[in-house]
């Protein structure tokens, strides 16, 4: 699962660490982005890596109506082949959806303690994605996306049984080239990022509304 982000990179410096060649992505930094919202995803076709902003939640372009993409927000590796909202955007339309890290919320003694989860290097993550669009029956067109989700690494697996897929550098361009079908090249990718590359630590609860915006937020809770 992974239902909560945080994007605090700026435009420039994602541009930068994802050799973009083109961008059409105005959208500011952002410490607490929820479903529906808009997105950093990076796109290829033709050998050109686009950054655009996608709304967070799949509607399949065959879709009766949009209010689909509420429970597309992730998409489960496992199944992606199979599953008739996810299987052709799995072939032709895989991303990277860029973030600095996302929320997961614990259960303790207590309730639900959110936590904030990220790379120890503090690079930001690319999450394996896929993105469709959609058109309305007055004509107007949206590009929306889902993040692929796998089992839960050993650092996660105490916060939830599933994480987002977080690729490496070295299979992005594998991953992002619209050239490549074949599962066999594909599959090997969505695999669990190794738990000593990430770190966890709990934050304040006011992340819990996704209205609330605040680097207060953001801060450790201090032990004890």
């Amino acid at each position: 699962m992974c239902g909560r982000l945080t994007r605090i990179i700026p435009l420039e410096d994602i541009i930068q660490a994802f050799a973009i060649t083109e961008h059409a992505c105005d959208l500011g930094p952002s410490d607490n982005i929820a479903p529906t919202q808009p997105i950093a995803v990076i796109q290829e076709a033709s050998g050109v890596r686009r950054l655009v902003p996608l709304r967070w939640g799949l509607i399949p372009a065959w879709a009766k109506e949009p209010s689909i993409g509420h429970r597309m927000i992730n998409a489960r590796a496992e199944t992606l082949s199979h599953k008739p909202s996810f299987r052709s955007a799995f072939k032709q339309r895989r991303c990277l959806i860029v973030a600095d890290g996302f929320f997961e919320w614990q259960n303790r003694g207590a309730g639900k303690v959110p936590l904030s989860i990220r790379l120890r290097s503090g690079t930001p993550l690319a999450f394996a994605g896929l993105y469709d669009h959609w058109t309305s029956p007055e004509g107007h067109s949206i590009g929306t996306c889902a993040i692929i989700t796998t089992d839960a690494n050993e650092l996660m697996r105490p916060i939830h049984h599933r994480m987002p897929v977080i690729l490496p550098t070295a299979h992005h361009a594998v991953w992002l080239d619209p050239t490549i079908a074949d599962e066999a090249l594909l599959r090997p990718l969505l695999q669990p990022c190794p738990s000593e590359a990430m770190e966890a630590y709990e934050v304040s609860r006011l992340v819990n509304s996704p209205r609330n915006h605040s680097p207060t937020g953001m801060a450790p809770v201090p032990l004890g």
